[in-house]
């Protein structure tokens, strides 16, 4: 089995987060991608997020329609922050078999060597690197590690049309009670948001 995982805060998710993965999971014939969403992210420690369970209810919702995109409450088990490394250890034990490949943006790519056991991630999983238009490794800002690392066959960088919305561009709009950009959000997830009024 070839199986994708795509972590992150997803506060909230957005078509951002699944267009480009549906799109990767065609292009390298993955079976499933799991979505998960961490409860404290170890990069981002002075940030308030949305409850860690609103986060996973809104990624469930805006998955249901979803072929192969599933999502996985792993990393919101533990009472700490969770590394990248330990989440995929935990599927290596689950699913020895899989064929794991760590779904990743470029400009996480960038800072890729600050990452918790970063070595170890690239012996686990192919890296995939969904980037955007103009985004190319000769440009690239990457540390000299990290540059080899993207030339040794673990890594496939995948070209990704723009996606013209963000999660802080989102929270702000919500904040502000400013309507959001068309087809930003899943309807449910839309209607979950203002039914629990999450980022007013």
């Amino acid at each position: 089995m070839k199986l994708g995982l795509f972590g992150g805060s997803f506060d909230p998710i957005h078509r951002g987060h699944i267009e480009p993965v549906r799109e990767a999971r065609r292009a390298l014939g993955l079976d499933r991608v799991i979505y998960l969403p961490t409860a404290k992210p170890p990069h981002k420690p002075k940030r308030a997020f949305a409850p860690a369970h609103a986060r996973y209810a809104m990624v469930e919702m805006a998955l249901l329609d979803e072929e192969g995109l599933q999502a996985s409450a792993h990393e919101l088990s533990l009472d700490r922050p969770s590394y990248t490394i330990e989440t995929l250890e935990h599927f290596r034990r689950e699913m020895p078999e899989a064929d794991l490949h760590l779904l990743i943006g470029g400009d996480s790519f960038a800072d890729f060597h600050h990452w918790f056991r970063f070595r170890e991630i690239a012996q686990e999983a192919r890296l995939v690197v969904l980037t955007r238009p103009g985004w190319d490794l000769e440009t690239a800002a990457l540390d000299p590690e990290v540059a080899r690392l993207a030339l040794s066959g673990r890594v496939h960088l995948l070209k990704q049309p723009p996606v013209d919305v963000s999660s802080t561009l989102v929270r702000e709009r919500l904040a502000a009670g400013e309507p959001l950009p068309a087809g930003a959000l899943p309807d449910l997830v839309v209607r979950y948001v203002q039914k629990y009024r999450l980022y007013r």
